[in-house]
């Protein structure tokens, strides 16, 4: 789970539904986006992403990471 996760952790929505529910918004079995239940460090759209897509935000992602330490 999240919470029994060790830091350094980080959460990344792929795709619509993970960004905000994509086509399964509004359904009585969705609540939302990743970011309704845990905290998201990145959010990469897509439906789905294509690979370049994946590794470029995976980047960026690291990149700020390691400057912020």
């Amino acid at each position: 789970t999240y919470q029994a996760t060790p830091d350094p952790k980080w959460v990344v929505a792929v795709g619509e539904c993970g960004r905000d529910g994509g086509l399964f918004r509004g359904s009585y079995a969705c609540v939302g986006g990743v970011a309704e239940v845990i905290p998201v460090d990145l959010h990469i759209s897509g439906c789905p992403p294509d690979p370049t897509q994946l590794l470029e935000g995976l980047l960026a992602l690291l990149t700020v990471q390691e400057s912020t330490t």
